[in-house]
């Protein structure tokens, strides 16, 4: 069993998609679904998105929920966490060495908690 995509919800999707937009710029996330509640981008077999609850209900994110993503070097862990927080994002961990792993961690502008490690 492999996971191959994760999807956030988001309360307001043009700021979402706007703050992921210029967060995956230059990387290889390519957007390749936009419309309805739901906007997806792809690098390689994975796929993140963000959308709307199909339920209507206000998105909320979970306490204890975390989506990590793999850069491929310590200086990108820090340029994109400057980036987020640039962008909107809240600081949740300064990059730093955590189990072995340099990592850092943010909010987006939806509160959903993010860890870029190398």
């Amino acid at each position: 069993m492999e996971m191959k995509y994760f999807v956030l919800g988001t309360n307001d999707k043009s700021q979402a998609v706007a703050f992921y937009d210029a967060l995956f710029e230059g990387l290889t996330w390519a957007k390749i679904h936009d419309e309805g509640r739901m906007t997806m981008w792809a690098n390689g077999d994975a796929m993140f998105a963000v959308a709307e609850p199909f339920d209507g209900n206000d998105a909320s994110n979970g306490n204890g929920t975390m989506l990590g993503f793999n850069v491929k070097t310590k200086d990108e862990v820090e340029r994109i966490y400057a980036k987020a927080l640039a962008l909107g994002g809240t600081c949740e961990g300064k990059p730093n060495v955590r189990s072995g792993r340099y990592s850092a961690y943010f909010r987006d502008r939806d509160s959903n908690k993010i860890c870029l490690f190398n």
